[in-house]
């Protein structure tokens, strides 16, 4: 009996280490994420001005008819 409760007590510690690991993961990856989006608002953010200035250059050429 003891020896049963000895191995159940190992695997709940594995447990709860496996758990707190990834835990700790998934606040990593979520940071990650978060860095990522606002990067990628920047980005799209140049990528809109970058469009607009074309766009007005353009406008500027002279029609060729």
């Amino acid at each position: 009996m003891d020896a049963e409760i000895s191995k159940l007590e190992q695997q709940v510690e594995q447990l709860v280490s496996l758990f707190e690991a990834e835990k700790s993961e998934n606040r990593a990856l979520r940071t990650r994420v978060a860095e990522l989006e606002s990067a990628n608002r920047r980005l799209e953010a140049k990528v809109d001005n970058a469009a607009a200035r074309i766009d007005e250059v353009l406008e500027q050429l002279p029609q060729v008819s």
